[in-house]
């Protein structure tokens, strides 16, 4: 009995974190604060924060599509093509970036492993602080509060997050993708999304 009360007294005394050291603090972006990306391939892009959501600097009316991803994930890979199939159709008006997540490997790596082999040549961002501050802002924006699934997609337009066709319960309601998801479901959603 005397041993229970020990352990239970040490549980007392270092059991119990504070919240900030257990949970990691969030990185989301600030109003008006910018954030660069460079892609795998060199190419940047500027992105801002406004009220409610995100805006390329330069296209503030296009959409943009956040494809959060790994390059271990099999229907990321899957669904890779046929993304960059979209991006092509679309692209004087919609911008689509991949943001590697869950994993810390270099732009080589991404190219050889991912955009190469599944025909990911859309904007990937390299792998840094900017991918996290991203998915941060963009959960914290829909109030998405469980763990990031990949592949996970949000649309913006004009710097709002959009309704998108929630595939599970046939709604068209939904502010996010998870899992893989055929991209006539997005098409049809995108054409929507433009004339709105």
């Amino acid at each position: 009995m005397r041993y229970l009360a020990i352990v239970f007294a040490l549980f007392l005394m270092f059991g119990c974190a504070s919240q900030e050291e257990t949970i990691p603090k969030s990185s989301a972006l600030k109003v008006g604060e910018s954030v660069e990306l460079t892609s795998v391939y060199g190419v940047k892009i500027k992105l801002k924060r406004v009220e409610g959501g995100l805006v390329q600097e330069g296209k503030e009316n296009a959409v943009l599509i956040f494809d959060i991803f790994g390059t271990f994930c099999e229907p990321c890979k899957k669904e890779a093509p046929a993304l960059m199939n979209l991006q092509l159709k679309y692209i004087s008006n919609m911008t689509l970036i991949g943001l590697s997540y869950f994993e810390e490997v270099d732009e080589k790596y991404i190219i050889e492993n991912f955009a190469k082999p599944y025909n990911a040549h859309y904007f990937i961002a390299k792998n840094s602080a900017a991918n996290k501050a991203l998915a941060d802002t963009i959960t914290e924006d829909i109030k998405y509060k469980s763990l990031i699934s990949l592949p996970f997609k949000v649309v913006l337009k004009d710097g709002k997050y959009r309704d998108v066709t929630d595939v599970w319960e046939n709604k068209t309601d939904n502010k996010y993708y998870i899992g893989a998801i055929d991209t006539a479901v997005i098409e049809k959603d995108l054409k929507r999304i433009l004339k709105e």
